[in-house]
C-alpha cells in the first residue's frame, strides 16, 4: 500500500502547490505550540474528561490553543474567537483523538471555508484512490474533507484518511450503519450509537446527522418534482414509514450529544429535506425541517456541543439571500454550511459552475462554509480530475465572497497577481494562481520556451497589440 508521500510525489508537482502559501503560514504558527495530543491531554487533567468541547472551554473563559491558532490564521483577536465559539456562531471542528489536525474555524467572522467530498461506492474505488482524492482536495485548498464512502472497507478507508489528514474530516455515519445490516428496517438505537461512538473514537471531527426530518415532514415532499434527494434523509424517511415511528436520531438526540461532548465531535445537522431542483426550493418541507434543526441546535448548545447547519442544494439566485437570513433566524446564527447551491438544473457535467455561481452569492450573504460540487454531480462518482475542478471552482467562490465581504487581507493576493501581470512577471503570476500548474500549462501551450517567461506579451495579443505594454509606454505611473 502506498504512503501519502509516494502519492504526493507521483500525481502533482509539489513546487506548483496552490495552497503552499497557507501551509508555510500554518507551519510557522504551529511551531509556537506543543503537539496537540500534549496540550489537549493537559486540559483534560484540569477540566475533566466528561466534556472536552471547544464550546465548553470557551464558556469557562478559556482561550484554548486551538482558538489561539485559529486567531492567528484568521487575523482575529483570540478573545473574539472565544466569544464566538461560546455563542455558537463559530465552530472549531477538532476531535481530541485527531492529533494531526490543524485547527480551523468556521463562522461568520472568519474567511469562507470549503469542503470537498470523497469516498467510494459499492462499485468503484479503493483505499489508494481515496487517499489520492484526499491529497488532491487538500493540495488545491480544501479546508475540510468528508469521507462519504458507501462501499467496502469503510472503516479502513476512514482510518487511513484520518491518519494522513491535517484538515478536519467529516462523515455521514448512517452510511456505515447501513453497511452492517441487511435492510434499512434493521436500523436500531444500539447500532446508531455504536457507529457514532466508534467514529468519534477514531477521530472524526464532524458528523452529518439527519435528525431534523420528522415523520410529519415526509408528506410535505409530495408536491415536489424530485422528492427527497438527500441519501440520509431518504433512508430515515423509509425507516419511519416502515416502523410508523419518529426519526430514531431525533428520539436519541441526548445520547448522541453525550458521545459528541466526550470527544468534541462537531455536529453538522443534515438537511434531509433540501431541494433537489430549483422548482422545490424554499418550500414547506425544507423550512419545516430547518425549524427543527434550530430546536436541536439549542439542545446541543446546552450540552456545549458545537453545531453547524447544512443548507440547500438547488436554489434560484433570487432566493439565496432569503435562505441565508432564514437560517440565521431559525437556527440562532449557527454557522451555515451549504451545498452549492446550484442555480439552474440544465447543465449536467457543468454543475461545478452552476453551483459555484450560487456558492459565491451564498458566501457573500452569510454562508460560513461551502460544500463543493464537481462536474460529476448527478452523473457518477468523482475521480481525481473532478475533485480538482470542484475544489478550484469553490476556492474561487469562497474567495470572491470574502472580497465582497471585505475580509481583512482578502484582496492582497489579487493585488499582487495584478501587479505581476502588469509587469509581465509570468512566474509570479503562476505562483499566485489558485491553480498554478494549469496557468503555466495554458501559457506554455503556445509559448513554451523559457525566454517567453520574460516576454512582454502573451500569444493572444502578440508583441504589437498588448494593452499593458502600451500602457507602460504612456508612463501612467508617472502622471
Amino acid at each position: 500500500m502506498k504512503t501519502i508521500e509516494e502519492i504526493n510525489t507521483e500525481i502533482i508537482n509539489p513546487e506548483l502547490c496552490p495552497s503552499y502559501w497557507q501551509k508555510e503560514i500554518d507551519q510557522k504558527i504551529l511551531e509556537k505550540f506543543p503537539a496537540r495530543e500534549q496540550y489537549s491531554s493537559e486540559r483534560i487533567k484540569l477540566y475533566g474528561a466528561e466534556n472536552v468541547t471547544q464550546m465548553f472551554y470557551a464558556k469557562q473563559g478559556l482561550v484554548t490553543e486551538e482558538m489561539q491558532i485559529v486567531a492567528e490564521r484568521e487575523f482575529l483577536n483570540p478573545e473574539l474567537v472565544r466569544r464566538e465559539v461560546a455563542r455558537g456562531r463559530m465552530v472549531i471542528p477538532a476531535n481530541i483523538n485527531h492529533h494531526s489536525v490543524t485547527p480551523i474555524a468556521i463562522g461568520i467572522q472568519t474567511t469562507t471555508k470549503i469542503n470537498a467530498n470523497i469516498g467510494n461506492s459499492a462499485i468503484s474505488s479503493d483505499i489508494n484512490t481515496e487517499l489520492e482524492k484526499l491529497y488532491h482536495a487538500v493540495h488545491f485548498g480544501a479546508d475540510t474533507v468528508m469521507d462519504l464512502s458507501t462501499g467496502g472497507q469503510i472503516t479502513e478507508i476512514r482510518q487511513r484518511i484520518l491518519r494522513e489528514s491535517g484538515v478536519p474530516i467529516g462523515t455521514v455515519p448512517i452510511y456505515e450503519m447501513l453497511s452492517r445490516i441487511s435492510k434499512i428496517d434493521d436500523l436500531s438505537r444500539e447500532l446508531i450509537l455504536e457507529v457514532i461512538e466508534e467514529q468519534a473514537e477514531q477521530g472524526v471531527d464532524y458528523m452529518t446527522i439527519h435528525a431534523g426530518i420528522l415523520w410529519e415532514h415526509v408528506p410535505l415532499a409530495a408536491t415536489r418534482v424530485t422528492g427527497i434527494v438527500s441519501r440520509g434523509g431518504a433512508i430515515i424517511a423509509q425507516w419511519m414509514e416502515s416502523h410508523k415511528k419518529q426519526n430514531p436520531f431525533y428520539d436519541n438526540w441526548d445520547d448522541i450529544l453525550k458521545i459528541c461532548k466526550k470527544h468534541d465531535v462537531t455536529l453538522s445537522l443534515g438537511d434531509a429535506m433540501r431541494p433537489g431542483c430549483t422548482h422545490d426550493a424554499s418550500d414547506r418541507a425544507q423550512f419545516a425541517e430547518l425549524q427543527t434543526l434550530g430546536e436541536l441546535t439549542i439542545q446541543s448548545w446546552k450540552e456545549n456541543v458545537q453545531v453547524m447547519i447544512e443548507g440547500p442544494g438547488h436554489v434560484p439566485m433570487d432566493m439565496i439571500e432569503y435562505n441565508m437570513t432564514e437560517e440565521m433566524r431559525l437556527c440562532h446564527e449557527a454557522p451555515f454550511y451549504v451545498l452549492g447551491p446550484i442555480v439552474t438544473d440544465i447543465a449536467p457535467g457543468y454543475d461545478h459552475i452552476t453551483s459555484a455561481i450560487g456558492a459565491t452569492q451564498a458566501a457573500y450573504t452569510g454562508a460560513s462554509m461551502l460544500c463543493y460540487v464537481t462536474p460529476k454531480e448527478h452523473l457518477g462518482l468523482p475521480d481525481m480530475d473532478d475533485v480538482r475542478e470542484g475544489v478550484i471552482a469553490y476556492k474561487i467562490a469562497a474567495h470572491a465572497g470574502d472580497i465582497a465581504r471585505k475580509r481583512y487581507g482578502a484582496r492582497n493576493r489579487d493585488d499582487e497577481l495584478s501587479k505581476a501581470r502588469y509587469n509581465f512577471n509570468w512566474k509570479k503570476q503562476f505562483e499566485l494562481s489558485l491553480d498554478p500548474e494549469k496557468a503555466k500549462t495554458m501559457h506554455d501551450e503556445t509559448l513554451p520556451q523559457e525566454s517567453f517567461k520574460m516576454a512582454e506579451f502573451c500569444s493572444m495579443c502578440g508583441p504589437k497589440f498588448c494593452s499593458m505594454k502600451i500602457s507602460h509606454s504612456l508612463n501612467l505611473d508617472k502622471t
